[in-house]
């Protein structure tokens, strides 16, 4: 084999791991799940002994079932009023923060960001089993405290407070991931614009609002969709306080639900087509945001 020849090859022998990776670990349970939303089932007899099962061609029968579904409308709206609720308060405070820390008045920054990123290395099972302990009366140190104080501290784990429990788990473990993205956005800006800046005048509110902002806005744009994504699969927080109340039910995010069909009822062709839906919810809402947004909000990198 030539020289040249060897080269040409070298970007392909680089790229084969990460393509064996890709294949193995996404394309094909991908492409398995699709094959298993459009099969079924079929019982002959009393369901016993062997060859009473048998797999067969559904088409689209299992999405149909999955969209009519009540429990799965239920899980999605109630997944979206929890992205209203979270993703808002993730990124102000990632940005707060950053804007916070790269201030020249800013103190003790490197205790600063590993404080506020610490939560983050924290897995959700772990950060999740912490809060359900902080938030059940019979243990909280906070519901101890009120008691002695003779306040009524609300139930969180109730009805109508149980997903703003289960949103400040997902704030408090995203918001230090956000904000060192946003802060390394935020130290790539040159101090000349800053020295600028200040010569015409511009305090540090005006610095953050006009030059600062702008800057991180692409930033801005790629952790919003992360936080989406993050939305849509939302999984360990729920399931982890649902043993300590009964408001939680076994389909209340379209993964549970996903859970519950395959695990529980043991139907994975349903199981498989609404996970089907909810990839591709996830592909239009990210691609179709950033397809919105990239003329405006990524003009400054493609000039």
């Amino acid at each position: 084999m030539s020289r040249s020849h060897r080269r040409s090859l070298a970007p392909y022998a680089f790229l084969a791991p990460a393509m064996v990776l890709f294949v193995a670990f996404l394309a094909l349970p991908i492409g398995y799940a699709v094959y298993l939303s459009l099969r079924t089932v079929k019982v002959r007899g009393l369901g016993l002994g062997k060859g009473s099962r048998e797999q067969v061609w559904a088409g689209l029968s299992n999405y149909s079932k999955a969209l009519s579904d009540p429990d799965f409308a239920g899980s999605v709206l109630r997944v979206a009023a929890y992205g209203v609720i979270v993703v808002p308060i993730m990124l102000g405070l990632a940005l707060l923060f950053a804007l916070l820390l790269d201030s020249p008045r800013a103190r003790v920054r490197r205790f600063s960001r590993l404080a506020i990123f610490l939560p983050y290395a924290v897995p959700a099972v772990i950060s999740s089993l912490l809060w359900g302990f902080l938030y059940l009366p019979s243990v909280s140190p906070f519901h101890h405290v009120a008691d002695r104080l003779g306040w009524d501290l609300p139930d969180v784990l109730s009805s109508g407070s149980v997903i703003f429990a289960v949103a400040n788990i997902a704030v408090w473990g995203g918001v230090g991931f956000n904000m060192v993205v946003i802060f390394t956005a935020l130290k790539a800006i040159p101090t000349e614009i800053y020295e600028a800046a200040e010569l015409d005048g511009c305090g540090q509110f005006a610095i953050a609002w006009r030059i600062k902002i702008p800057v991180v806005m692409p930033s801005l744009i790629m952790t919003f969709v992360f936080s989406i994504i993050a939305t849509l699969q939302v999984f360990a927080e729920p399931v982890t306080l649902r043993p300590l109340t009964n408001t939680i039910s076994s389909t209340w995010t379209p993964l549970m639900k996903v859970y519950r069909d395959a695990f529980t009822r043991d139907d994975i062709y349903s199981a498989a087509a609404t996970s089907v839906i909810l990839a591709v919810a996830t592909f239009v809402l990210s691609f179709g945001f950033l397809r919105l947004v990239q003329n405006r909000a990524f003009s400054q990198e493609n000039r």
